[in-house]
């Protein structure tokens, strides 16, 4: 056979890999994944088992002072969250509490940030005081805010109030007792105070990630400050508060801290978390707070599932203009 009745090796055909190489690939994947395989068994076992029980949970009828009583129900009991009033206002409470906490948040953290964006003599010192409420435990803030600012007898805010008063010589002055008068505002103003710093670092790292040779530009053309701000740096910190509402959210809505704490639940500030916890706990109504449970992380997994998009799209975009 001569030469030119060879049929050529097409150009650029990859050559076939062995057999022996590709198990060799396989066996060195398998040796880089093999120590990450203990922390994926704990997860799944302390995450994922109890909320497979959880959902089976939710479609018993299942009290536990009647065990014997127990049987299957199928989708009653989420009928039963949606249908029922007490539950219904319990969603109501969580929404409203989330969105007041996380826009009223937002706007202060993005006020505060531009403030620190700026250099002025003890930035450091006033970005650590402001950081600071954001690092306390969670129910040391409630008690915080119970005891030292809302206590009608001896409160900060009703202090104030007798001072303000005494400087136009009020002799007596109303002591309103704010947790009475305003529960839902008074849960709402504690979580506020702690986490305002939260939204004010994420909008502050967005603010200095803006390219200083563009706000030059614009600064040498002619734009003011408020033009400045509203087409070039609220543009530029989009992500940023997505970001910061998204995650925001999550947390705020499995709330329960600043609600215990408080109010108890009581005067129409029992949120999901809160009504779990009493379905559960006080009413022994096991079936029915897991559906309440299945609903509340649900709706935290359908905002996480945003915001971690919305962080994607921001590590695209940062890498992108590196």
């Amino acid at each position: 056979m001569t030469a030119s009745t060879v049929p050529a090796k097409a150009a650029g055909t990859p050559a076939p890999v062995p057999p022996a190489a590709s198990r060799g690939s396989r066996a060195k994947a398998w040796a880089t994944r093999a120590p990450l395989l203990p922390a994926l068994v704990f997860l799944v076992v302390v995450t994922q088992l109890p909320f497979v029980a959880t959902l089976v949970l939710s479609l018993f009828d299942w009290n536990s002072l009647n065990p014997e009583k127990r049987h299957f129900t199928g989708l009653s009991n989420y009928a039963s969250v949606f249908t029922d009033a007490a539950l219904r206002d319990a969603v109501i409470t969580t929404v409203v509490l989330t969105a007041s906490v996380v826009l009223v948040s937002v706007a202060l953290g993005l006020g505060f940030a531009l403030l620190l964006n700026r250099s002025f003599f003890g930035r450091g010192m006033v970005r650590t005081l402001l950081i600071t409420p954001f690092l306390l435990v969670p129910v040391s803030a409630a008690l915080l805010w119970k005891h030292a600012l809302y206590n009608p007898e001896y409160g900060l805010f009703n202090g104030a109030l007798n001072w303000f008063g005494s400087l136009f010589g009020i002799e007596e002055v109303v002591q309103p007792d704010w947790m009475s008068s305003m529960p839902l505002a008074a849960v709402v103003a504690a979580l506020v105070w702690q986490w305002t710093p939260f939204m004010m670092l994420i909008l502050l790292a967005g603010l200095q990630s803006r390219p200083d040779d563009m706000m030059e530009a614009a600064r040498i053309d002619g734009a003011g400050r408020w033009q400045m701000f509203a087409f070039m740096t609220l543009p530029h910190l989009r992500r940023y508060l997505e970001l910061g509402i998204l995650l925001g959210s999550v947390y705020i809505v499995q709330n329960f801290d600043a609600v215990f704490t408080l109010t108890s639940g009581g005067l129409g500030t029992a949120n999901l978390p809160y009504t779990v916890y009493e379905t559960f706990y006080r009413a022994h109504e096991y079936g029915l707070a897991s559906a309440v449970g299945v609903v509340a992380v649900i709706g935290t997994v359908l905002i996480a599932t945003v915001a971690l998009r919305v962080v994607s799209s921001l590590f695209r975009e940062e890498a992108s203009r590196a």
